[in-house]
């Protein structure tokens, strides 16, 4: 059964209760504690209770909503916080604040005493200390990023290769489309000779290739628009060519070539059958309609052939940009494939790093610089040199006599460290828990909001004991606008007649800055004037 524990206050002015009550005042380190506020007020009555990390030394961890309960003509509301603590000793509540139509109420402050774990050794094996084993230093993974580029940069050079610089074999299309008009014309003849159409039956197929290879000849050689004319405009234009005496055929030739092209007018669109018999003398016409307009036409003169020249050479390069096109994709296809491998193996996360950069990342790979720092010393090993600022003249009642501040950063930016070295000339003067105090107000000074203190005893790696606070908060920039979540972390020291603090904030589920922290921390050392 829990007993309640607590006090009431009672508020003349418009008659609010306010009451304060804790289910135990004894609880063991880690456990939880429920603290209840209780408020009776009119039901009009607007209430605030405490928000956020109000109750240090304890740590909140959880705030319930709000409950009401109707009294006749008032209203109670309850709210209660999980409150607890992960070090022994008596601590103390600090009163509350509420705000009951705006004017400030206040709890009783409850003292709380936080007891140790026992631990019976008589059941609890014991093992002797292991001696210290020499390791050696982890190659990493810079060879897999060297490994993955060389494959991708030489399966580029393939693609380059394959599709630019080899001489690739021409096809039997290509070599055709090179040729002379004259020459491709017979080409292409044969060819057709080769087809598979009269096999089939398939007669408009043929007629219409037919045509089109003489046709083609004629606009190329004859310079006569012969695709898009009629039968009856073609043969006209050659024989005004004819009578002209640009174009030296006879009447027979020019005949036989109409009824060719009359015949497949028939054949493609009458659906008409020529006999095989005819089918062979058209063939056979077409081909001497070729070379006797060869032989009528006039040696080519030398623009002519530059033109072929230029005709060519648009060929080749129509050819090698097609080639250039295919091997843009292919390499594009490469790296494309490449990152979706990489991001499937790495993480996305860690692919964007790696190529666009991230300024921890940098920050962690610089080249770190060991320095002391102050009077008494600090020893720790950071990625740049911290930068002095001006002694802080102010203690804030901590007790101290000088005080000594160096930085690294703005608390706004993607690090930022300081470490604070002070001096005292009496220690019972000093006071170590305020001075830890204002390091936290300086903090929530800086923009804090919505701030979980935790706090533990900390050793350094060479065995000097201190303490740590550490959490998160959302951190606000007045000047940009903008809340970040961020951690933070602040390690405080009394060695050699000196008061050490190092500070540090950064963003929150950031791998390289957490890295760094541990870096930073697993350095610190203290020396004398002796060493």
């Amino acid at each position: 059964m829990l007993v309640l524990f607590g006090h009431m206050l009672v508020f003349s002015q418009s008659n609010p209760e306010v009451t304060s009550t804790v289910d135990t005042t004894q609880m063991k380190i880690g456990e939880q504690i429920h603290f209840k506020i209780a408020v009776e007020v009119d039901s009009t009555a607007e209430v605030i209770f405490p928000e956020g990390q109000t109750f240090i030394p304890l740590e909140m961890v959880e705030q319930r909503p709000t409950d009401s309960v109707i009294l006749q003509d008032k209203l109670k509301l309850i709210k209660e916080y999980a409150l607890t603590q992960f070090d022994s000793g008596h601590y103390t509540i600090p009163t509350q604040q509420l705000m009951i139509n705006g004017k400030p109420f206040f709890t009783d402050s409850l003292t709380i005493q936080v007891n140790d774990v026992v631990v019976d050794t008589t059941k609890q094996k014991m093992y002797d200390i292991k001696s210290l084993v020499m390791v050696d230093k982890p190659v990493g993974d810079w060879w897999i990023w060297l490994l993955i580029g060389f494959i991708v940069v030489a399966a580029i050079g393939f693609v380059i290769y394959w599709f630019v610089i080899r001489k690739k074999p021409l096809s039997e299309e290509e070599k055709i489309a090179l040729l002379p008009p004259y020459d491709r014309a017979l080409a292409e003849l044969k060819k057709l000779d080769e087809s598979r159409y009269l096999i089939q039956s398939e007669y408009k197929e043929y007629y219409t290739e037919l045509t089109n290879i003489v046709r083609y000849y004629l606009e190329e050689d004859v310079r006569i628009s012969a695709m898009e004319s009629t039968t009856d405009e073609l043969i006209t234009k050659m024989e005004l060519l004819c009578d002209s005496g640009n174009l030296k055929l006879d009447s027979d030739t020019i005949n036989q070539f109409k009824n060719v092209l009359k015949t497949a007018d028939l054949v493609k669109f009458a659906k008409s059958r020529p006999d095989d018999s005819v089918v062979a003398d058209d063939r056979r016409t077409v081909e001497s309609i070729v070379v006797k307009t060869k032989q009528a036409l006039p040696e080519p003169t030398e623009e002519e052939l530059m033109e072929q020249e230029a005709y060519v050479e648009e060929l080749v390069r129509k050819k090698k940009k097609k080639q250039i096109k295919k091997a843009v994709l292919a390499a594009g296809a490469i790296v494309v494939i490449a990152i979706g491998v990489l991001t499937y193996i790495f993480g996305f996360e860690s692919i964007k790093d790696h190529v666009f950069g991230h300024p921890n990342k940098t920050l962690l790979e610089n080249k770190w610089v060991g320095s002391s720092y102050g009077y008494p010393s600090m020893y720790v090993e950071t990625p740049v040199v911290l930068k002095r600022v001006e002694d802080i003249k102010k203690d804030g009642g901590v007790g101290t006599s000088s005080n000594q501040r160096y930085t690294y950063g703005e608390i706004h930016g993607n690090f930022f460290i300081q470490l604070n070295v002070a001096t005292y000339e009496k220690k019972e003067d000093f006071d170590a828990q305020k001075a830890i105090e204002t390091a936290i107000e300086r903090v929530e000074n800086a923009g804090a909001r919505n701030m979980i203190v935790k706090q533990e005893d900390f050793i350094s790696p060479t065995g000097k004991e201190g303490n740590k606070v550490f959490g998160t908060l959302n951190l606000e920039d007045p000047e940009r606008g903008t809340i970040r979540n961020v951690s933070y972390v602040i390690l405080s020291f009394v060695q050699n007649g000196g008061f050490q603090q190092l500070t540090m904030v950064y963003p929150k589920n950031d791998k390289y800055a957490d890295r760094i922290v541990d870096q930073i921390t697993s350095s610190i050392d203290f020396k004398t004037q002796s060493e």
